[in-house]
């Protein structure tokens, strides 16, 4: 004789968390960058099974705002401590993304916990592929800067031109990624007084840098980049490094990130530079 047993299911609903050597100092020292010609979140709170009794409203968080730490002098572009904190870092960046290698740098920082800067082109966001590249560095904790549409010189263009350049690629970003950029660099680093006033608009501070040397071509080996950003006499506390989305830089970052540990750089976290 058989015998029937009766079993009851429980239902257990789990909460989940998703959770020249060129240098610039001023916008008047402004360079060109020649194309490569070789290659062309955050809650974190806790799960836990609620008592089916508890009938309590849950409680009401409040997105915690992060006081900025550093600041941009605009007189020579280095990044500088507001309070008391680190003066000796330096600030990665990334322009002309993503174009053949920003994914494998992208990757390459991470590896290495380096945070940098990716300045993005628009006329390298045209494609789903693309685009997809672009959300995978941004996924891996990277901010996004604008550098304009198409790499224009924004003195040759009318005001209604510089806000296409520069609004378009926001919008472009922010569709893809959720967030707009908080930094522009202008092509060349030639601003204008239009410019200036589009990217306050915008809520971005303006950003070029201290020095770089990737687009000159004794530089353009592994080994030519490496020495020279790790042993530029305008390194010093709050340099803001230019590199670009080329061959042999992508092949020399994590050396260059060595190189400036080794020098007792930090490398800083754009998050914790002030924006508009």
């Amino acid at each position: 004789m058989k015998k029937i047993i009766a079993t009851g299911l429980t239902l257990m609903l789990l909460t989940a968390c998703n959770d020249e050597p060129a240098i610039v100092t001023k916008e008047a020292g402004t360079v060109d960058h020649p194309k490569e010609n070789t290659d062309s979140k955050e809650s974190s709170g806790k799960t836990e099974m609620e008592n089916h009794e508890d009938k309590s409203e849950p409680e009401e968080t409040e997105d915690v705002v992060q006081e900025p730490e550093y600041k941009i002098n605009e007189n020579n572009w280095s990044i500088e401590p507001i309070a008391g904190q680190n003066a000796k870092v330096v600030l990665l960046t990334i322009d002309d993304a993503p174009d053949k290698h920003a994914l494998n740098m992208a990757e390459d920082l991470k590896a290495v916990n380096a945070p940098a800067i990716f300045f993005v082109n628009g006329h390298f966001l045209d494609t789903p592929e693309e685009k997809e590249v672009l959300k995978k560095i941004y996924d891996m904790g990277f901010m996004i800067g604008n550098h304009t549409y198409s790499h224009s010189s924004l003195p040759d263009l009318s005001p209604e031109e510089q806000k296409e350049e520069i609004v378009s690629v926001n919008e472009l970003v922010e569709s893809i990624t959720g967030e707009r950029p908080k930094f522009f660099r202008a092509p060349f680093g030639q601003n204008t007084d239009y410019s200036r006033q589009v990217a306050a608009e915008e809520k971005m501070a303006l950003m070029n840098w201290t020095f770089g040397y990737d687009w000159n071509k004794e530089y353009q080996t592994k080994e030519a980049i490496t020495d020279i950003m790790v042993n530029s006499p305008y390194l010093n506390n709050g340099a803001n490094l230019l590199m670009h989305d080329r061959t042999w830089t992508s092949e020399a970052l994590t050396d260059i990130v060595k190189g400036l540990r080794e020098k007792g750089y930090e490398t800083l976290d754009p998050t914790k530079i002030k924006t508009p």
